[in-house]
Parts: C-alpha cells; structure tokens; sequence
C-alpha cells in the first residue's frame, strides 16, 4: 500500500511538471532567448566606396613601441565611422627595409572583427590603385596578440564601451596619440 501510494504520488508530481514547458521544453522560446540579444542578427552593412590614395601627409603613426620593427600608420583622411558601426579607414605599413603594404579595411567594435576591403598598389611616383579583396569577410580581431596594429587601433583609437566612436572622437584620438596616454 505504502508502495502504491508513492507511486501515484510521483506519478502526479511527474505529471504536473509535465505540464511546465520551462521543465520540458515543450513550447517555450528558450531557443530565441539569445537571438533576441543578439545585435548582429539585424545588423546590415552599408556600400561604401574606396577612398582616395593616401597620402604621406595625412599619415597619423600608430606606435607599437618595441613589439614590432614595423611603422604602422592610419591615413587621417580615410577614417569614417558608418552608420553601420564600422570604422572604415586606409593602413600603411612600412616595414624596416623600407617596404610599404597599403590597405583599406573596417572595423565592427560591437563585434570585435576586422574586415580587409581592398589592397593597395603604389606606383614610384606617390599613387596608386585599389584592388578589391575578393575574398573579404569578417575576421576576429586577435586580442592576444601584442603586435597587431588592429587590436591597438581597436582599444585605444575607434572603439568605446557603446560600439564605434564617433567620427570627431576618432580624429581626435588620431591626433592625440590614443584614447588613453601611456608614457
């Protein structure tokens, strides 16, 4: 008797719990719960269009210090914070032999990646041409890694706590040699 009471007992404590669909999962919309934090499910990004050829002029350097024998350098006049959230803007890298490596890239501070949208081809005579990346996507940006001039560009030049930086914030940061001073 004690046994059968026990077990009509969890018969129907199983039996509410089977109603419950937070238990179960029946029909509850726990598979949603994360999509409807999640910013980059509507995000869209915008056309834009290749900015014109840098110029050493408009070159702001981007130290590293010691971590790299490479200059790196952010062409003011390319930097744009879209209305999508990136930061588009054109790189220059000079290596110690004197070698350049231009690019034109974007930055998703919400989303911590890096996209490369076209290469640069100089000439001798100070131009050049942009070559479109064919294969341009979203990339993470290394957080680890000490030497990559976007994760310096990502802390301490166009992102904030809220996302991208506004453009005039930008420029500043640019000028002024970063968000934070370090001596």
């Amino acid at each position: 008797m004690r046994r059968t009471l026990a077990f009509l007992l969890s018969l129907s404590c199983l039996a509410a719990h089977a109603a419950d669909p937070l238990i179960w999962g029946e029909s509850n919309q726990w598979d949603q719960f994360e999509y409807a934090f999640d910013d980059t499910a509507k995000w869209e990004e915008v056309q834009h269009q290749l900015p014109p050829w840098p110029k050493p002029e408009n070159f702001i350097p981007i130290p590293l210090g010691a971590r790299s024998g490479n200059q790196f350098f952010v062409d003011y006049l390319s930097a744009s914070a879209g209305k999508d959230g990136v930061v588009r803007y054109s790189m220059v890298v000079k290596s110690p032999s004197g070698a350049e490596t231009i690019s034109f890239e974007g930055m998703r501070c919400t989303s911590g990646e890096h996209k490369l949208y076209a290469f640069g081809r100089g000439d001798k005579k100070g131009a050049g041409v942009w070559s479109r990346n064919r294969y341009a996507k979203w990339e993470p940006i290394q957080a680890r890694n000490l030497n990559d001039f976007r994760r310096e560009l990502f802390y301490h030049y166009f992102c904030t706590v809220e996302g991208a930086a506004k453009l005039p914030e930008i420029q500043r940061n640019l000028k002024s040699g970063g968000l934070y001073k370090r001596d």
